[in-house]
């Protein structure tokens, strides 16, 4: 039996900041960063964490994580799957009671994340270069309280994000965010085409860039 003392993750970092992204964007929010993942997006932003950080069993992680009495937590990377340790850890946030958001690439399996968690996941665009790396069957495991993000690179993203909303219905799958890429795509361009096409996605910018360059809210 798995045992929450003895179960251990590779974690880059834990930190408590703003939520800037998703429809929990601005709530305090107790982030949890595991170290590694496969894909090598060409607008990574968190590129530190492919390596480093401290191994850490679960129990340990909740002791943290409760020093900062939130509510809320988002197990992020990385690509916080990577680590088959992670289901568990999801798990156990659940059963303390807290809201639980996962921010995972698409890339990999997402059939047994516990129903609790909201999963934020991403659908990679011809722009990231990884767009081979889409497991189209997690969309089977999506409900309405999860969301799918787009981060997109420009137009020709935004275009084929647009077809993949079309023929796969996705707006009736669940919320879906497009995200534009820091510093590559202007948002007020990509707010232009949303409201020209009419599309039914939220735009979202990232909080905590327009607050923190680096530090706590990165």
């Amino acid at each position: 039996m798995q045992n929450i003392e003895t179960e251990i993750l590779r974690i880059n970092e834990i930190f408590f900041s703003l939520q800037g992204e998703t429809s929990r964007v601005g709530l305090p929010t107790v982030f949890i960063r595991l170290t590694g993942c496969p894909l090598r997006c060409g607008y990574c932003d968190t590129e530190y964490a492919f390596s480093g950080g401290e191994n850490m069993p679960i129990s340990a992680i909740l002791s943290k994580v409760s020093h900062y009495k939130a509510r809320y937590i988002t197990v992020t990377g990385g690509e916080p799957l990577a680590q088959k340790a992670c289901l568990m850890l999801l798990s156990a946030l659940c059963n303390t009671g807290y809201a639980v958001s996962l921010e995972t690439s698409g890339a990999l399996d997402i059939s047994e994340v516990d129903a609790r968690v909201c999963k934020v996941m991403d659908i990679k665009t011809p722009g990231s270069g990884e767009m081979a790396k889409n497991q189209w069957s997690n969309l089977d495991y999506l409900t309405q309280q999860d969301e799918l993000k787009f981060v997109l690179c420009d137009e020709a993203d935004y275009q084929w994000a647009s077809e993949i909303i079309h023929t796969r219905r996705l707006d009736q799958v669940c919320p879906i965010l497009f995200s534009p890429v820091y510093d590559q795509l202007d948002p007020s361009i990509l707010a232009t085409w949303i409201l020209r096409d009419h599309l039914p996605v939220r735009m979202q910018i990232q909080l905590h860039k327009l607050l923190w360059e680096e530090g706590p809210g990165r």
